[in-house]
């Protein structure tokens, strides 16, 4: 692995927010976002939530590396996963929300990404003790997007509109399931622990293309979501650097 530790993570994620929030860049949202959650895992290690500790270093280091590899790639033009371009293309789309982009960037990664680290660090039979410590991540990546979309509702009051939509009985208004992506995400996992390397590269192919397909529906959702969004949209701060900044931040 390229990092020795969490906190070298921590680092390089801290490095990206920071140039986001210098060049006032949308790719800053999702980085933002993740240090939180890259924060809030590495609590949880020193709390002892986890069943084993050293484990769950490494499946967040393997996790972050896919994030920080694909940003790596983009930013100097080199080939990425088609999810993580499509993600990355569409912080120019000045038309999303920030909850839409911020969705953008938590489908790749929990789809595509977190499958794919598991697998890596528990191969074989071993992928079945990780379950319970998958779960736990995941519930620290459920709960920030909760605070991340109390906080922004908050400062913009028409998303207290969507956040109830988004968390009512009614389908998604983004097509998109956090609760979803977890449980596909450990059934890809468990899958690609018992693949040969061959049959994994198939795999992993396939569900980027359906991650992709997924992103699209996120940033082009049905006519009336579209008008929701437009009216979310008008109401919503024009400066990344500043929502950032909030997303950093703020702690509900």
């Amino acid at each position: 692995m390229r990092y020795k530790n969490i906190n070298e993570v921590i680092t390089s994620l801290q490095s990206i927010t920071a140039y986001s929030k210098l060049h006032n860049m949308r790719m800053g949202y999702f980085a933002a976002l993740y240090t939180r959650m890259t924060v809030a895992v590495k609590k949880g290690i020193e709390d002892g939530i986890f069943e084993d500790a050293e484990r769950m270093e490494l499946l967040d280091i393997c996790f972050a590396e896919r994030y920080l590899s694909a940003w790596e790639c983009y930013s100097n033009k080199k080939p990425c996963t088609q999810s993580w371009q499509y993600a990355f293309d569409s912080t120019s789309n000045s038309s999303n929300i920030v909850l839409q982009h911020l969705l953008l960037g938590i489908n790749t990664h929990i789809n595509l990404d977190l499958a794919i680290a598991a697998a890596t660090i528990a191969p074989g039979a071993r992928i079945d003790a990780l379950e319970k410590d998958f779960n736990c991540i995941n519930n620290i990546i459920a709960s920030l997007i909760d605070d991340v979309q109390e906080c922004l509702s908050q400062v913009w009051f028409p998303m207290r509109l969507l956040t109830k939509i988004v968390n009512g009985k009614h389908e998604a208004v983004l097509n998109f399931s956090i609760d979803k992506a977890r449980a596909a995400a450990w059934s890809n996992a468990v899958l690609l622990a018992n693949m040969t390397e061959a049959q994994q590269n198939v795999h992993i192919k396939a569900m980027d293309n359906l991650v992709r397909k997924v992103a699209c529906g996120i940033e082009n959702p049905g006519s009336w979501t579209k008008l929701l969004l437009k009216l979310v949209r008008k109401t919503e701060f024009d400066d990344p650097q500043r929502t950032i900044h909030l997303i950093e931040t703020i702690v509900v």
